[in-house]
């Protein structure tokens, strides 16, 4: 019996395009938010040590510009995850419901993380060349940008896991039965 299938997934033929929201069973904005979260989170690691271990090390300042490099490549991206992410929003939920709501709750959030980031990114490029170790307030706001921004995915993670927002489902589909054969996008 055959043990792996990429073909299926990897396809775009049979899906049907929807724009920047990406291609039906392939949205845009989920595997673009992944950036944003880990550059945050992990530039606040870096930044947590680099402020620890101080000015005397020469690996403080490795760590504090390659912070500052994780932040100028979560705030590009997260301008794609903010209009992919606002594309789903207006053309996949209704107002008045718990869903929108709750996209309302993620967007706020993560429209703030990003704010917060822009600004810790122009306070981290007015100090990059001068300081030898992440500033203790730049490694603050690091950390509530962490924080909040794995709050902000955990409400992303309840649209998806918890409400099926976006989410084709397979309901009773030949890929759930055991054979040797795949099934393609819009095969039955």
């Amino acid at each position: 019996m055959k043990k792996f299938s990429f073909a299926p997934t990897l396809t775009l033929k049979g899906r049907k395009f929807k724009g920047p929201r990406g291609w039906s069973g392939k949205p845009s904005h989920p595997p673009l938010t992944d950036i944003p979260i880990a550059a945050y989170i992990i530039a606040a690691g870096f930044d947590v040590v680099s402020t620890a271990v101080g000015d005397d090390t020469g690996w403080a300042a490795e760590l504090w510009h390659a912070g500052t490099w994780l932040f100028i490549a979560g705030a590009v991206v997260s301008v794609f995850a903010a209009l992919t992410g606002l594309a789903d929003a207006r053309d996949s939920s209704e107002a008045g419901t718990q869903a929108r709501r709750t996209i309302n709750a993620h967007a706020g959030i993560m429209i703030t993380v990003t704010v917060l980031a822009l600004a810790n990114l122009a306070w981290r490029l007015s100090q990059y060349n001068t300081a030898t170790a992440t500033p203790a307030a730049i490694a603050v706001l690091s950390v509530v940008i962490a924080a909040l921004v794995s709050v902000g995915a955990t409400f992303g993670g309840a649209l998806v896991f918890e409400y099926g927002f976006n989410v084709e489902t397979a309901g009773d589909h030949p890929v759930w039965h055991q054979s040797e054969d795949d099934v393609f996008p819009g095969e039955d």
